[in-house]
């Protein structure tokens, strides 16, 4: 059975987007596997489902590249609600999301010239959560400020909070010194992280600007996080490397994104492109 799929990305976190509202895979984890695959197929940082939603304009379901379901992706929640506008003709200002860390609400910021694509978007992504049973994490402190980890040997402090799945934040040097590609399956299964967590490597640059690197869990470094963005402006504002109420820059491998922590909740703005559809058998 052909299906069609629509590769979708935010600023360099693609997935591969199927239309779900009317059809389901048996298998969706193995399907992610074997979609998600760079050489041998469509290749992507994983799957996400776009469903028929009883409470939003549409649901979705993101699935890793190794097949484990996430809770929650900035930036895939951005190309849903893409998705939904120009493809499912939802032509609204603001839309809204179903995900398993609840709904979010979507303000489209730009469009095509012909009104028929939404290009930018701001979505609200929720109250931070720092109880480290709630991240989780096995941590005694709360908040997780700046806390000493012996990771790989070596001494590092940490910031850990959730964004709808779980973060470490970890400030220092320019992150492009750092080989995150040994390091961060280190932090991933650390024992203090129960159900494996990202890890965001961040630099400030100033008060209003952060350069990040992130490793994902379940993927491996991608080119951008967008929850990972949130949780990092929120630990420089706990840190004191950035404030409340102002826009923070995010410099990601694949682009920038603009993150403000109000105190109570987080905004995201960011951009959500259509790299290519095609047909791939189910």
């Amino acid at each position: 059975m052909k299906k069609t799929f629509y590769k979708l990305h935010g600023i360099g976190n693609d997935y591969i987007y199927l239309d779900c509202f009317d059809w389901m895979p048996e298998d969706p984890s193995a399907l992610a596997i074997r979609l998600s695959d760079r050489h041998f197929s469509v290749g992507g940082d994983g799957v996400i489902l776009v469903c028929r939603s009883e409470i939003a304009d549409g649901k979705m379901r993101m699935f890793n590249a190794d097949g484990s379901e996430g809770r929650m992706c900035g930036n895939g929640v951005r190309c849903v609600a893409k998705f939904l506008y120009d493809i499912k003709g939802v032509r609204r200002d603001v839309l809204t999301v179903e995900t398993l860390s609840g709904v979010k609400t979507l303000t489209v910021d730009a469009r095509s010239p012909d009104g028929l694509s939404a290009e930018m978007f701001t979505v609200d992504m929720g109250t931070p959560v720092f109880a480290p049973e709630d991240i989780p994490a096995l941590f005694a402190t709360e908040p997780v400020l700046s806390h000493p980890l012996i990771v790989g040997g070596k001494s590092y402090r940490v910031t850990c909070l959730s964004m709808g799945n779980p973060h470490c934040v970890v400030f220092g040097d320019d992150p492009d010194g750092i080989e995150v590609e040994k390091i961060g399956p280190l932090f991933e299964h650390h024992p203090a992280f129960p159900e494996r967590v990202n890890t965001e490597f961040v630099q400030a640059l100033g008060k209003d600007e952060l350069k990040m690197r992130v490793w994902e869990r379940g993927s491996g470094e991608t080119l951008a996080c967008g929850t990972g963005a949130c949780a990092s402006a929120v630990a420089a504002v706990l840190n004191g490397l950035a404030e409340k109420d102002v826009p923070i820059k995010l410099h990601l491998r694949g682009g920038d994104l603009s993150v403000v922590y109000t105190g109570k909740t987080v905004l995201m703005t960011g951009p959500a492109a259509l790299a290519f559809v095609g047909e791939v058998e189910i």
